[in-house]
C-alpha cells in the first residue's frame, strides 16, 4: 500500500505543475541569403526561454519576462546572432539574418568519455536516426550503429552494449530521461535480443562510454540517453514493407501546434528470411514480433511542454541444437516474452529554475522452456519464467549562474518487483521474489571560467532497500583548451549497481558492485574534421561470483575483482573527399576479470583486444542514390571450458576464436528527389550485411564435463534486405542527402 500512493504521489506531482503568468509572445523568421534556416536554436539569454526554428526558418515561443533582454540566434554552421529587445505587454516580432560560421565554438565542453559522431555540438544528440539509417550494417537499430564507433564491443551473440570491459547489463538505458529496465527483446542464449523501440522515434541519442553525469546511475559502464521527438512539423502518415517487417505510422498537429497524436504499429516476422537465405541457426519458429506504441505532446497556456511514450510488444521463438550431453542429443530453447512501457515526462520555467520531472512503468515477461529430446522423444523440459514490474520517477532543478554556467539537483526513486521460478524435468518449482525500493539524490555543477577552462563537479547518493546499503558517488571533470583547434579534458568518477535479479539471494549479505573510473582525451577539431584520443582505466570491485550447477548459475557469497584499460582514437573526416563523409575509429582493450564462473582473473570472453571499424557514405545526386560502406575488424576473442567439480570451478581448457571481419554495404534510393508538389516522399533502400561471407564465430558452448564443444554461429552469416519507406506529409528527402554529406 505504501508503494502504491508513493506511484499515485509521483503521477499527481507530474500532472501538478500548472502555472499561469502573463504571457508575451516572441516570433519571427532567421534566414541565411533569403531562405528560411531550420533548427536554429532563439533563446532569451540567461533563461530557459526560447524555441528552434522550423523547416521554413519561423519560430515562436512564450515568456513571462518583462524589461530589457538579449535575443540569441545560434547554430553550429552559423555565426552566432545577438539582438536587444525590450518586453513589455504586446507580442514582439524579431527577425534576423545570419552568417557562415567555420570557427571553432568559444566554450570548452566537458566531453571525455562521451562519443561524438556528428558535426552537432555536443549538447545535442551525438547520433542522429539518419546516422544510423546510413551505417551500413546497423540494421536500423541504434544500439548496433554506436558499435561502429571506439570503445564498443562487436558482442553480436548478446544484446546490449559492452562497453570498455564491461557487460552488457553495465549499461543503462533512458528515454526522456526516464529508466528503461526492457530495452531489448526477450531471447534465448547465443542470439542477441533486437531493440524494441523503433529508431525513428528518437530525434537523436547521446552516449556516455564512461564518466558520465551524476543525473544517473546504476550503470557500471556507461549510459545511453535518447530523447523521443517533439511537436512533428505537421500531420504526416507513413509505411514501411521489408521481406521481414511491415509497418505504419499516423502523426497528427493541431492548427496551432500545441497538441498532437500518433500511433505506430510494425509486425517483424523473419520466416520467409529463413527460407531464402541459409541460416546456421535452425529454427523451429522463425524469430516473431508484434509492437504498437503510442505518444501524445502538448505544450500548456503556461509555457511547460507534457510528453507521453507508451509500447507494448510480444515477441516468441524457437530454435532446434544438438545436444552436447551424453543422455540426449537435441534441445530446442524456446521463448516467449510479452513487454510493455510508459513514459510521461513535464518541462516548466519556473522563475530562475528550470524544472523536468518525469516518471515510466514497465513490465517485462519472459516465459524460457528449453525442451530435451532423444531420437526425436521429448525426455523433459526446462522451466524458467519471470515477471518484472519496475516504476521510477525523477525530477531536476536547473538554474542557471551565467551563459556558460548552471547548477542541477534533483533525485529520483526507483521500484523493482522481480518474479522467477524455475523447474527442471517436472521437479518441484524453485521460487525467487526480490522486492526492492531505491532512492538517489543528485547534484551537479558546470562552471565555466572564460572560454579555455571548465569543469563539472558531481556527487550521487543512492539508497537500496534490499542491499540495506548507501553509496557516495563522487564525479569529476575538466577541460582545457589548449588552442583555438585542441582541447583536453579529464574524468574521474565512482559508479555503483545493485546485482541483477537473477543474482539477488535473500540467502547472504550483497553489495553494491563498483567501478572507478580514470580518462584522460585530446581532441582536435576543425571544419569538417575531428580527431580524437582518448585513454581510460577502470577498477572493478564487489563483482557477483557463481559455479554453475545443471543449467543454473548459483550465486556465492564471494566477492570478484577486476580491471579495464585501453586507448581509443576517432577520425572523422567530411572534407578531404569530395561528398564523401567517412569515420575510423580503433579501440584497444586490456582487461582481466575474477566474476561469474571464473576461478581466476581471465580476461573476458565478450571482449577483444583489438577492435576497428571503417564507415563512409556518399550521396550522388544525379543518381538520387546514396552508398554506404562499413567495415569491421575484431581480434579473436577468447572462450574458456570451466566445469565445476567438488564445489569449485574448474578450469578444464581455454584458446581463442578467430578473428572476426565484416563488410556491409547499403543503398538509398529517393526517386521523388527534383519533384515539385510530390504527393509521397519514397525512400527505397537494399543492403548486404558481411557480404564476402567471412565464416565468424563468438565463441564455444560446452557440455557439463567439458568433454564436447559446438561454435556459437551469428544467425546468417550473410543478411541481405531490400525495403521501402514511404512518407505523406512530410518531405524528408532532403534530410537523407544532408546527412550523407
Amino acid at each position: 500500500m505504501k508503494i502504491l500512493f508513493q506511484k499515485l504521489f509521483s503521477f499527481l506531482f507530474i500532472l501538478g505543475f500548472a502555472f499561469t503568468f502573463s504571457q508575451v509572445k516572441v516570433s519571427g523568421k532567421v534566414t541565411f541569403k533569403n531562405k528560411g534556416i531550420a533548427e536554429v536554436n532563439v533563446t532569451l539569454k540567461d533563461t530557459y526561454d526560447g524555441a528552434t526554428t522550423d523547416k521554413e526558418g519561423s519560430f515562436s515561443f512564450e515568456t513571462t519576462e518583462k524589461g530589457s533582454h538579449i535575443l540569441i540566434f545560434s547554430h553550429p554552421k552559423y555565426a552566432e546572432v545577438q539582438k536587444n529587445i525590450s518586453i513589455a505587454n504586446e507580442n514582439l516580432v524579431v527577425n534576423a539574418d545570419v552568417k557562415e560560421q567555420v570557427n571553432e565554438i568559444d566554450a570548452v565542453v566537458i566531453s571525455a568519455g562521451s562519443i561524438e559522431a556528428s558535426d552537432r555540438k555536443r549538447a545535442t544528440a551525438a547520433l542522429t536516426p539518419m546516422d544510423i539509417y546510413t551505417t551500413a550494417g546497423s540494421q536500423g537499430q541504434t544500439t548496433t550503429g554506436y558499435k561502429f564507433l571506439p570503445g564498443v564491443q562487436n558482442a553480436g551473440d548478446s544484446e546490449g552494449l559492452f562497453v570498455r570491459g564491461g557487460t552488457g547489463a553495465e549499461t543503462k538505458y533512458y528515454i526522456d530521461g526516464n529508466l528503461v529496465n526492457n530495452y531489448f527483446s526477450s531471447s534465448v542464449p547465443g542470439l542477441a535480443g533486437r531493440e524494441r523501440f523503433n529508431t525513428s522515434i528518437f530525434k537523436g541519442s547521446v552516449f556516455s562510454s564512461g564518466g558520465y553525469s551524476a543525473l544517473y546511475g546504476q550503470a557500471l559502464s556507461s549510459v545511453l540517453l535518447l530523447e523521443s521527438v517533439d511537436m512533428p512539423d505537421e500531420s504526416s502518415y507513413s509505411f514501411n514493407i521489408f521481406p521481414f517487417s511491415l509497418g505504419g505510422n499516423y502523426q497528427h498537429l493541431n492548427e496551432k501546434k500545441t497538441f498532437s497524436y500518433g500511433l505506430d504499429a510494425n509486425i517483424f516476422n523473419l520466416g520467409l528470411i529463413t527460407k531464402i537465405l541459409n541460416f546456421d541457426t535452425h529454427f523451429i519458429k522463425a524469430p516473431r514480433n508484434i509492437s504498437v506504441n503510442g505518444n501524445f505532446r502538448v505544450r500548456t497556456k503556461s509555457g511547460g511542454f507534457l510528453k507521453y511514450y507508451g509500447s507494448f510488444d510480444t515477441n516468441s521463438l524457437v530454435v532446434s541444437q544438438p545436444s552436447l550431453e551424453q543422455n540426449y542429443d537435441e534441445q530446442q530453447p524456446s521463448v516467449q516474452g510479452k513487454n510493455t512501457f510508459h513514459s510521461l515526462t513535464y518541462k516548466k520555467k519556473m522563475g530562475s529554475y528550470l524544472m523536468n520531472i518525469g516518471s515510466s512503468f514497465s513490465i517485462n515477461k519472459n516465459d524460457l522452456q528449453i525442451g530435451i529430446l532423444n531420437a526425436g522423444n521429448s525426455i523433459g523440459n526446462v522451466n524458467i519464467n519471470s515477471e518484472g514490474l519496475y516504476w521510477n520517477s525523477r525530477a531536476v532543478f536547473e538554474r542557471k549562474i551565467a551563459s556558460a554556467s548552471n547548477v542541477k539537483a534533483g533525485f529520483e526513486l526507483m521500484s523493482e518487483n522481480d518474479k522467477s521460478q524455475s523447474s527442471i524435468f517436472n521437479s518441484v518449482p524453485q521460487k525467487n521474489t526480490i522486492n526492492n525500493f531505491a532512492t538517489a539524490l543528485f547534484a551537479e555543477s558546470n562552471l565555466a571560467f572564460g572560454r579555455n577552462f571548465s569543469t563539472s563537479l558531481g556527487l550521487r547518493a543512492e539508497n537500496s532497500s534490499f542491499l540495506n546499503q548507501w553509496n557516495v558517488a563522487p564525479r569529476f571533470s575538466a577541460a582545457y583548451r589548449i588552442s583555438e583547434k585542441w582541447v583536453s579534458s579529464l574524468a574521474y568518477g565512482i559508479f555503483y549497481q545493485t546485482p541483477e535479479f537473477r543474482y539477488l539471494t535473500q540467502n547472504f549479505s550483497q553489495n553494491f558492485q563498483k567501478a572507478t573510473h580514470y580518462i584522460f582525451q585530446i581532441q582536435r577539431s576543425e571544419d569538417k574534421r575531428t580527431l580524437r584520443l582518448e585513454a581510460f582505466y577502470k577498477d572493478y570491485k564487489n563483482l557477483v561470483k557463481t559455479i554453475n550447477t545443471g543449467f543454473q548459475n548459483t550465486v556465492i557469497p564471494q566477492q570478484g575483482s577486476g580491471f579495464a584499460k585501453g586507448i581509443e582514437i576517432l577520425w572523422r573526416d567530411k572534407k578531404t573527399l569530395k561528398d564523401i563523409n567517412y569515420w575510423v575509429s580503433y579501440s584497444y582493450l586490456d582487461s582481466r576479470r575474477e566474476f561469474l564462473n571464473y576461478p581466476t582473473e581471465l580476461y573476458p570472453s565478450f571482449a577483444a583486444k583489438h577492435n576497428i571499424s571503417f564507415v563512409a557514405s556518399k550521396f550522388v545526386n544525379s543518381w538520387k542514390t546514396g552508398f554506404n560502406f562499413s567495415y569491421t575488424y575484431t581480434s579473436g576473442r577468447p572462450f574458456y571450458n570451466i566445469i565445476a567439480a567438488n564445489g569449485e570451478n574448474i578450469m578444464k581448457s581455454q584458446g581463442k576464436v578467430k578473428d572476426f571481419n565484416s563488410l556491409n554495404f547499403s543503398l538509398n534510393y529517393l526517386p521523388n528527389l527534383g519533384k515539385k508538389d510530390a504527393k509521397a516522399f519514397t525512400v527505397l533502400v537494399a543492403g548486404v550485411n558481411n557480404i564476402l561471407g567471412n565464416k565468424n564465430i563468438y565463441g564455444y558452448r560446452f557440455s557439463s564435463n567439458g568433454e564436447v564443444s559446438a561454435p556459437v554461429l551469428p544467425a546468417t552469416q550473410t543478411f541481405v534486405y531490400v525495403g521501402a519507406l514511404i512518407s505523406f506529409g512530410i518531405d524528408k528527402t532532403q534530410e537523407a542527402i544532408d546527412n550523407n554529406l
